[in-house]
């Protein structure tokens, strides 16, 4: 996986698509540009510590692995909710920490009191026996996309049950949090959306097309627990920004309250680092 500002864009290749942007007059911000070095290494400023956790996946018949921040100053003696973030297509549990990187946007937010302690789950979205990046022939095969749907299955039963089992977690939907970028903006919204047991928070950045229908994901059980937080954002420069758009729209008409936030990047790090930034700042409050 690339290291650093510098590294690639692993999203990048045949991530967008040739649909042309149309903005309309609400694909604006909802949120100021977030302060210089917000994504970067402050010093002074406590560092959380970055894990590799592995589970059994009986979807996959494989122990697989996940990346797991723990806040500055965790303690096995306090409970954390727990936010889960989900990668692109060509991305690994690495993408979040290493390409991304996650830790040093939630450490200042944590240090700063503008984000709630949480632990932080990075899995691989890709619910196959190999899941590692496709070649560039096989990236849209009807294997490989399967796989990113598996993973439904995969987090449910295993991942979170896991996680629940090693860490000092809150339980219920309430306190647990699920987001991602491109292809894992997609899962996000159609496994957060489509368990409200589970998930009350969700959030879908840059979200690809196998984002489901907005009206096929919002029946919640009037006796379930609340949704509460729909957050979509996306880059006003993304080819992918229809899928956003459309969904938005759909929520607008079904009445569904939400955050729609459109920056200024493409389909980049630039602009899933300050989704992130906006969206730790809103979960668990």
């Amino acid at each position: 996986m690339q290291q650093g500002p510098a590294a690639g864009n692993p999203e990048r290749p045949g991530a967008t698509q040739p649909r042309a942007i149309r903005l309309a007059s609400d694909d604006v911000r909802a949120f100021p540009v977030p302060p210089a070095g917000f994504a970067d290494r402050q010093p002074g400023i406590a560092q959380g510590l970055v894990k590799e956790f592995e589970y059994d996946s009986a979807v996959t018949g494989k122990r697989r692995k996940a990346s797991v921040y723990l806040p500055p100053a965790y303690s096995a003696l306090r409970r954390y909710p727990v936010l889960y973030l989900l990668h692109g297509l060509a991305g690994t549990h690495d993408e979040w920490p290493a390409y991304v990187r996650a830790a040093p946007v939630l450490d200042q937010l944590i240090a700063a009191g503008k984000a709630v302690p949480m632990i932080v789950v990075m899995p691989n979205g890709r619910a196959l026996p190999d899941d590692q990046p496709a070649p560039e022939e096989r990236k849209f095969s009807e294997e490989h996309v399967a796989g990113f749907a598996n993973f439904e299955r995969d987090l449910l039963e295993n991942l979170v049950p896991a996680i629940d089992r090693n860490y000092p977690t809150l339980p219920g939907a309430g306190q647990r949090a699920i987001a991602g970028l491109s292809m894992g903006g997609g899962q996000a919204l159609n496994f957060g959306l489509g368990h409200p047991e589970a998930f009350s928070w969700v959030g879908g950045f840059s979200a690809a097309p196998n984002t489901r229908a907005a009206t096929s994901l919002l029946a919640r059980p009037a006796d379930g627990p609340p949704l509460r937080l729909l957050y979509l954002s996306c880059g006003k420069q993304d080819g992918l920004i229809g899928v956003s758009q459309d969904f938005h729209q759909a929520l607008r008409r079904l009445g569904v309250p939400h955050i729609w936030h459109v920056d200024d990047y493409g389909h980049e790090r630039e602009s899933w680092a300050e989704a992130l930034y906006q969206f730790a700042q809103l979960v668990f409050r």
